[in-house]
């Protein structure tokens, strides 16, 4: 299926300036997305069953790994793959839990989903209504004009910290989180950084191994994209874009945390690394 995923190009590096969205398009506005509330489930809607991308758009359902190194849904699936392969490890050895599969709905401009109604504003988001990720692949054009890169592993960061939802929906805890009581110790906060804690686990072994699905990920890249990471913190979007800063209104966690919590993942690559809702639940 050809070599792995290229990293490079552009801030290439460590993702995270695929958080700038996550922060701008809240999927709280979906009443149940990223770890919101749940809605009921609209008439019609079938809850995924955790076997497989049949969600996922039928164009990029022969995506082979060279078609990931040039296509934006193809490296979204390529990606979707990985984090399955190393989730399926890591879960049962350090969570002792299986692993399921989420669904991957790869769409344009607007969709239908278990958590509601969605459009290309709303921004990547998981919904646990019908345990599905969805990806609008125009947000990755809208990366640069936010001051970010749509290099490939910024796109790929964005899949990784959407799967990290689906990991808090198989543990349990991503009903704690509330987009309508926010604030810097909220739970809110507290599952968006263990998300981002998630997609540093993931990023740590995916160019490791007999057959990484990741070229190698350099220190510089990996320096270049913390300093970016400063850029996309709730502190600094709301000054940026308010002026000043309220901490009382923070859902995902300052530019400082969410660098402190994507590394943590990244250098240690255990789920224990991540335990900011101080379960104790992990075997390391």
């Amino acid at each position: 299926m050809g070599g792995p995923i290229a990293v490079g190009g552009g801030f290439g590096s460590l993702l995270l300036v695929g958080l700038y969205l996550l922060l701008g398009g809240d999927p709280g506005a979906l009443g149940g997305g990223g770890g919101g509330q749940q809605p009921q489930q609209e008439p019609g809607q079938n809850q995924h069953s955790g076997q497989g991308y049949g969600d996922t758009e039928s164009e990029y359902a022969n995506c082979t790994w060279d078609d990931a190194n040039e296509s934006d849904g193809c490296r979204i699936v390529g990606t979707a793959q990985s984090l399955d392969e190393i989730w399926s490890d890591i879960l049962p050895e350090q969570a002792g839990i299986e692993y399921t599969k989420p669904g991957l709905r790869i769409f344009e401009q607007a969709t239908q989903t278990g958590c509601g109604a969605a459009s290309s504003q709303t921004g990547p988001f998981y919904c646990p209504q019908d345990e599905t990720a969805y990806f609008d692949t125009s947000f990755f054009s809208m990366l640069k004009q936010m001051g970010g890169s749509a290099a490939p592993l910024s796109q790929e960061y964005v899949v990784a910290h959407e799967f990290g939802h689906h990991i808090q929906d198989l543990e349990g805890t991503l009903g704690m989180s509330n987009y309508d009581d926010p604030g810097p110790d909220s739970n809110a906060v507290k599952i968006e950084l263990q998300a981002d804690c998630y997609a540093g686990v993931w990023a740590s072994r995916a160019d490791k191994g007999d057959n990484p699905r990741l070229e190698p990920v350099t220190e510089e890249q990996v320096a270049t994209a913390m300093k970016t990471a400063g850029a996309i913190g709730d502190d600094h979007i709301q000054e940026s874009q308010q002026g000043y800063v309220n901490p009382e209104s923070f859902t995902h966690g300052t530019s400082e945390q969410r660098q402190k919590m994507f590394m943590a993942g990244y250098q240690n690559g255990t789920m224990g690394a991540c335990d900011i809702l101080e379960r104790g639940a992990y075997n390391s």
